[in-house]
């Protein structure tokens, strides 16, 4: 499966930035695995989930998440 544009563009923000993943959940309260599993697709972010890591990566456009990795 092709990644969601949104985390490609969190992918390519991070990279940008030089933040770590686990820099990334440092700054929102959780672990590199759990910001990963978000990045990757098997994990659905909530929204305030997915705005943090958009906020730390520097990104400020409110990019809306809603149908984000859609799980079975």
């Amino acid at each position: 499966m092709a990644p969601h544009p949104q985390c490609a563009a969190l992918v390519a923000a991070q990279a940008k930035s030089g933040i770590s993943w686990a820099q990334v959940g440092a700054a929102i309260g959780k672990s590199e695995q759990q910001v990963i599993s978000i990045i990757e697709g098997s994990t659905r972010p909530t929204e305030a989930e997915f705005n943090a890591i958009a906020k730390t990566l520097g990104i400020t456009n409110n990019v809306p998440h809603t149908g984000v990795h859609a799980t079975v």
